[in-house]
């Protein structure tokens, strides 16, 4: 087992982002972006010295996580632009030696359920035989898109691709955020679960704002899905994503840079205490 974060949400720059981590004691982060550029886009100069810098650091780099199938890429748009980005990617992961690519399912764009169902399941199922062709595995994040709906979605889409390639990383916060049951949602996917998100919310009801927690202080049952975890051997990454001073997806950058970083170490430090004490029970 082992601590990382989504580490844009300490700060916009790698020396911040890898500073944050290490203040935490953490030798993982988990990689989205940094500036405005991600791993795929970033220019090649810019990649060498994020890359120069982690290596100094002694970081590992526990996921990229994409914005393959997120919630800005509808089930309609233009799929090249999805490929393009795991296969630019790709090179850049191996040298960092970074296995998982978080991913998602397109939200829909009035289709049918059968339609969006179909087309999400192809596109994953091609960007599956890519990434099981390059030895990377994607794993799909419970936020937007068809397989997060439910489930049952979830589990279909793992049935149906059928590749080793495809896992889940489950985010204990979206589930509040989005009316469903967290609890109820990992008991029934957990067996292809191989990374998970730390993140909590008030329940709220579709179209609602979320009201985002520190971890145990929500609806999301980031201490019994922890618990359950543990208990059962697993020995991945918990990567903490607050979304209390930063939310990226939103285009909502932190008010002040200095209360981003130091509400991120309040809240790497607190999901610490939060296993510790797991641990000791």
């Amino acid at each position: 087992m082992y601590f990382t974060g989504i580490s844009d949400e300490s700060g916009k720059s790698i020396e911040t982002q890898i500073k944050a981590h290490q203040t935490l004691g953490w030798n993982h982060l988990e990689l989205r972006v940094v500036d405005q550029w991600n791993l795929a886009s970033m220019p090649e100069d810019k990649y060498q010295i994020v890359r120069e810098k982690l290596a100094d650091a002694n970081m590992q780099v526990s996921c990229f996580a994409s914005g393959i199938a997120n919630w800005s890429k509808k089930i309609d748009g233009d799929f090249s632009a999805d490929v393009n980005e795991l296969n630019s990617a790709i090179p850049r992961m191996h040298e960092l030696g970074i296995k998982f690519v978080r991913i998602m399912s397109y939200p829909n764009a009035d289709w049918s359920e059968e339609d969006w169902s179909k087309e999400a399941i192809r596109r994953i199922k091609e960007l599956s035989k890519i990434a099981e062709n390059n030895d990377v595995i994607l794993v799909h994040e419970n936020c937007s898109g068809w397989a997060s709906a439910s489930p049952e979605n979830s589990l279909k889409m793992i049935e149906q691709v059928n590749s080793p390639a495809l896992k889940l990383v489950y985010d204990t916060g979206n589930g509040p955020g989005e009316g469903l049951d967290s609890w109820d949602f990992y008991n029934k996917v957990k067996e292809h679960i191989i990374y998970v998100h730390i993140k909590d919310a008030k329940q709220s009801k579709i179209g609602e704002n979320t009201q985002f927690t520190y971890p145990g202080e929500g609806d999301g049952y980031v201490k019994e899905i922890v618990t359950d975890l543990l208990k059962n051997g697993y020995d991945g990454g918990f990567s903490i994503e607050p979304h209390l001073a930063a939310i990226i997806h939103l285009a909502q950058d932190a008010d002040n840079a200095t209360a981003a970083y130091n509400v991120y170490l309040e809240y790497g430090r607190r999901f610490k205490k939060l296993i510790e004490d797991i641990k000791s029970h």
